[in-house]
């Protein structure tokens, strides 16, 4: 039997969805209307049809399963139903003339939003304890912000590659820092870590963070602080991306290969302006800020790894450094059970740009690692690959099934762009190694 807390919970996300939706057209309001047709990295869709996509998204989710509603638009919903995985089958080929006029997307995203408020509202008041795929609407409700939240931060990524001069520029106040980090190593001694999720306590989590699992760890050293800029700058100088040797990994090639072919070398973020280089922030180009974390692809982070004769860390090592403790048990976050504010971190769209590595000493984790959420995902080494006891959700089969394929790594922590609720121990972020685009940096460990 549903009780009232239930039902302030499902219209607690009611609020919490429209805000995302605050955050996202916040974020299309960047791109000046003439821009909104272009494709600012060459593997992703062009910025209209994310527009179109967020609504056909919560349409086709919820829809006919929760609503028992008719398709408003059935060419529409179709054509913004899916998105690009970066370089998963060729660069795409459409041209702008292929996509509807912009008045008619805002129509289609106006209309999928008005039909859907008035049709969860009377859901909503129903007190009938009912499930839909054997999930109930909560569950669903979630799988739409967090769906939309995430967008809010690869949008980011997309936007942060386009000329300024196609966007609506904003002035950012820039944490430089005041005081050069000092890199340092930290012992982790041997133990266990929890990863995933167990699905009895009732917490949301996606299909890949079930089932919860206890991990041995062997002891290990692990960075302080993620590598930063100045760190990445000795990398280069020392011939990084000219040494064949740091970019194989046994008789694997493939990373020496792109960057080769690709001509990468340097972070996707930087540009030379003469003898300097230069950072490009989302409104404007700055000085390389030195002590900001390095914002790189996992072949670049594993690549500086093999230089500095470390490695770069397992999903479960990054674990245990980030959430275990002394006495065994583990934290909610590295800090303690405090939810996460300012103080802790550069999180929850609170900035566009990184923080100095060392900016958030209350973020220690019980061992003294900092850091190790927000201000850039970091990378770790351990394939994308489900848990034991994985289960696709079956109305959403392949949001992660369908990258289990020995190309995606699994990324931890989270960037100035990721939403609170994404902090979450068990919530996990993947990219194919070779996508330089991210908010993803990395620290490296030592066994």
């Amino acid at each position: 039997m549903e009780t009232q807390s239930d039902t302030l919970v499902r219209h607690d996300l009611m609020e919490t969805l429209v805000s995302a939706r605050r955050r996202t057209d916040e974020l299309f309001a960047v791109v000046k209307p003439d821009s909104l047709y272009q494709r600012p990295i060459a593997e992703r869709h062009r910025i209209v049809f994310y527009i179109g996509h967020l609504e056909a998204f919560d349409w086709n989710l919820l829809s006919e399963r929760v609503l028992n509603l008719k398709t408003l638009n059935p060419e529409l919903d179709r054509l913004f139903a899916f998105g690009i995985d970066p370089i998963g089958g060729g660069l795409p080929k459409d041209q702008p003339s292929d996509w509807p006029a912009m008045s008619k997307v805002r129509e289609y995203v106006e209309r999928v939003r008005n039909v859907l408020d008035d049709k969860l509202t009377e859901v909503m008041s129903d007190s009938a304890d009912r499930e839909f795929d054997g999930f109930p609407l909560s569950t669903l409700l979630n799988v739409a912000i967090e769906h939309r939240l995430m967008h809010a931060e690869t949008l980011a990524y997309m936007l942060h590659q386009m000329p300024l001069a196609q966007k609506i520029l904003q002035r950012e106040r820039l944490n430089l820092g005041s005081t050069s980090v000092v890199p340092n190593s930290i012992d982790i001694p041997a133990g266990q870590v929890t990863v995933g999720l167990a699905r009895s306590n009732g917490q949301f989590g996606w299909d890949n963070e079930f089932e919860l699992q206890t991990l041995a760890v062997p002891s290990f050293a692990v960075d302080q602080y993620k590598v930063t800029n100045r760190q990445y700058l000795d990398f280069i100088a020392d011939g990084g991306y000219s040494t064949r040797e740091f970019w194989q990994h046994g008789e694997d090639d493939r990373d020496w290969e792109w960057k080769s072919e690709q001509q990468i070398s340097h972070p996707a973020f930087w540009h030379h302006n003469g003898n300097d280089w230069i950072y490009r922030t989302m409104f404007e180009d700055v000085p390389l800020p030195l002590d900001w974390p390095v914002y790189v692809s996992q072949a670049e982070a594993k690549a500086f790894a093999k230089w500095a004769g470390k490695s770069l860390p397992t999903e479960a090592e990054w674990q245990r450094a980030a959430y275990a403790t002394q006495s065994g048990e583990e934290r909610t976050y590295p800090w303690g059970a405090e939810v996460p504010s300012q103080k802790f971190g550069n999180f929850d769209f609170r900035g566009w740009s990184p923080a100095p590595v060392n900016a958030f000493p209350d973020s220690r984790s019980s061992f003294g690692v900092e850091g190790m959420v927000g201000n850039g995902w970091e990378w770790t080494a351990s394939e994308f690959s489900p848990f034991p006891g994985f289960e696709p959700f079956p109305f959403y089969r392949g949001y992660s099934a369908d990258f289990f394929d020995g190309k995606h790594f699994v990324m931890k922590g989270g960037s100035a762009r990721t939403a609170a609720c994404m902090l979450r121990r068990s919530f996990r972020n993947w990219f194919q190694s070779h996508y330089q685009y991210m908010y993803a940096g990395f620290r490296c460990v030592t066994r």
